[in-house]
């Protein structure tokens, strides 16, 4: 599996913030304004208090030329991780036995 072990991913946020405001030389705001979001949507998302929905990562799929994959595969490892890492939701999957 992709999703690391040691660490959180990288969040579709960070890589939003990193990889596509601050090289553009776009504002959250400007942003927010291309996808026909709100500006507090896209900084939930940046600052990681929002994930991407599927709706959103075909906004920025067509807006940054990405596919909307790319951010729905970030979102989804977040996702895995922190369940992974969530102490309820381990010994939960621990009573668990294999059907096949």
């Amino acid at each position: 599996r992709m999703i690391p072990t040691d660490r959180m991913p990288t969040s579709p946020g960070e890589m939003l913030l990193e990889e596509f405001i601050k090289p553009l030389g776009l504002t959250q705001g400007a942003l927010a304004d291309q996808l026909g979001m709100s500006r507090v949507a896209v900084n939930e998302i940046v600052n990681g208090r929002r994930g991407v929905t599927p709706a959103t990562a075909l906004r920025l799929g067509k807006a940054l030329g990405t596919t909307p994959e790319f951010w729905l595969n970030g979102q989804i490892s977040v996702d895995l991780y922190k369940a992974e890492h969530d102490e309820a939701q381990r010994r939960a999957i621990e009573r668990i036995t294999p059907i096949c």
